[in-house]
């Protein structure tokens, strides 16, 4: 019975395991990178680094307004302070699309037919071959630069990928909103504080 029990307890926690690992693989890969010579302790206030990337255009999108809403809203969980006249860090957005090929192979069997004279009768004969599957898809990338501002210098840097998903506005919101909050939880500052985790 308690071979059995522990059999079921190893199963459960494979199957959560599992569960994970597949929840991980949705969302976009995050990858951040610091200056080690920055002094993040010095850095109290902020402001958007003008122009910004993400509107390259020279003028705002509704995509742009929600994603600084969302860095406005991580910067001020920090402690930051905005100040468009005299900012310690300036803040860059670089967002684009790609579209991507995949292309996989796997070995599949097929079988043919054939009538032996012999014994009357028909017999399968396997055989090998490929299957190539193409996938086309867009992949999305999202930078945010933290730029001192004294020295124009880069000093932090998050990068999100991930695939794009055709959303509806709504959902498009709350995905750069969880995306932007997914590269500022990998920032372990806070305004004025010596290196301190959140």
């Amino acid at each position: 019975m308690k071979t059995s029990t522990s059999r079921v307890a190893a199963w459960l926690v494979a199957l959560c395991g599992l569960a994970l690992l597949a929840g991980c693989a949705t969302g976009p890969r995050i990858t951040t990178e610091a200056d080690p010579r920055a002094d993040f302790s010095a850095y109290r206030t902020w402001s958007f680094y003008t122009p910004l990337a993400i509107e390259k255009e020279g003028y705002e999108t509704q995509t742009s307004e929600v994603t600084k809403a969302a860095v406005r809203a991580e910067m001020e969980r920090r402690g930051y302070r905005y100040s468009e006249t005299d900012p310690d860090l300036w803040v860059n957005i670089n967002a684009y699309m790609e579209r991507r090929t995949d292309v996989s192979s796997y070995p599949t069997v097929d079988y043919a037919y054939y009538y032996s004279y012999r014994y009357r009768g028909y017999f399968a004969m396997p055989y090998w071959n490929e299957r190539t599957s193409v996938y086309r898809y867009t992949e999305g990338t999202m930078n945010v630069d933290l730029v001192d501002a004294r020295q124009k210098r880069l000093v932090w840097e998050g990068i999100a990928v991930g695939r794009v998903a055709n959303l509806k506005p709504e959902q498009r919101e709350q995905r750069i909103y969880s995306t932007i909050a997914e590269i500022f939880a990998n920032y372990p500052h806070q305004a004025g504080a010596r290196s301190q985790a959140l």
